[in-house]
């Protein structure tokens, strides 16, 4: 017992601090890529497409005794269809839900209309946040000396912080201010979790993330994955079982590719970064099926945590 009390680092008063981190923003602005700096793992999906992430990702890491729940929410923007609805739901649920706030912005966007957005619907709920203006490697000094202060006229933010979420500049600066306004508590998941996410649910978001970037701009938001069938094998091997949903016979064919040549490279891709994940090897198959309503499906909403009647 020892032992165990001397491996956890605490603060200066003695307590351990535990708590929820919600990680907000506008599309595509790096709450993926800075999810996976501060966990030290991938456990959120990452392309250059708006709107890549879908449902609420939890992000588990330990660090100086502190364990910090980290929320990546959906890109809050004026949503259009039901799916767009449930994705901004879900990042507004996950922001009131926590114990701090960081919105993140692209620093090379600026003030656009959904970071404006973000600001004004804090400032409406009387919520405090921290403002972590990212890609600072690309925007003048001088410039985001302006942009903080447009951000912060709204009176919505505790502290400014100029990070790169991709290459890492500020993020501990910034760990640093979101440690010192964790409640103290006990850890709530155990020191080896990372994430909330089922294993099934997980693989097929690294599916659909290769798919995204196979795909390009042939595809924006067309497809799905779902994982069907997970069967771990007597050597310790796993076969996993996905299809690939879309909604024409056209999309179909642009999936499959000639010869089925894209979908093999989707699996591939898909394959290589699961086995590193769950650390045995994987046998990944790929279907591709026509479901012309996916988005109208009550069943994937529910299994991704999401508001059906958003």
């Amino acid at each position: 017992m020892a032992d165990e009390e001397s491996a956890i680092s605490t603060e200066p008063d003695g307590e351990i601090r535990c708590g929820y981190v919600a990680l907000l923003g506008a599309p595509n602005v790096g709450k993926s890529t800075l999810l996976n700096r501060l966990v030290g793992a991938k456990v959120s999906i990452v392309t250059p497409k708006v709107q890549t992430t879908r449902n609420r990702v939890l992000g588990i890491a330990v660090t100086s005794g502190d364990q910090i729940v980290y929320v990546d929410t959906p890109g809050i923007f004026t949503p259009q269809k039901r799916l767009d609805r449930a994705m901004v739901a879900a990042a507004w649920g996950g922001a009131a839900d926590a114990d701090v706030v960081v919105v993140l912005a692209d620093a090379k966007r600026g003030l656009d209309a959904d970071s404006g957005r973000i600001v004004a619907g804090l400032a409406k709920a009387g919520r405090r946040a921290l403002l972590a203006l990212n890609k600072i490697d690309l925007v003048r000094r001088e410039t985001l000396l302006q942009l903080s202060e447009r951000f912060n006229k709204e009176g919505a933010f505790e502290e400014t912080f100029m990070i790169s979420a991709l290459g890492g500049d500020g993020v501990d600066t910034l760990l640093e201010a979101i440690r010192a306004r964790l409640p103290a508590g006990p850890w709530l998941f155990p020191e080896d979790q990372l994430t909330d996410m089922p294993q099934r649910l997980m693989a097929a978001e690294v599916t659909r993330e290769k798919a995204f970037l196979q795909l390009h701009q042939e595809l924006p938001y067309a497809i799905d994955v779902e994982t069907d069938s997970w069967s771990e094998q007597d050597n310790g091997e796993v076969r996993v079982e996905q299809t690939v949903y879309v909604r024409r016979d056209s999309q179909k064919a642009i999936v499959l590719g000639k010869g089925g040549s894209r979908i093999k490279a989707i699996g591939s891709a898909a394959r290589a970064d699961l086995e590193e994940m769950f650390g045995h090897k994987l046998h990944l198959f790929l279907h591709v099926k026509v479901r012309e309503n996916w988005p109208e499906n009550r069943a994937h909403y529910r299994e991704r945590g999401l508001d059906f009647d958003a």
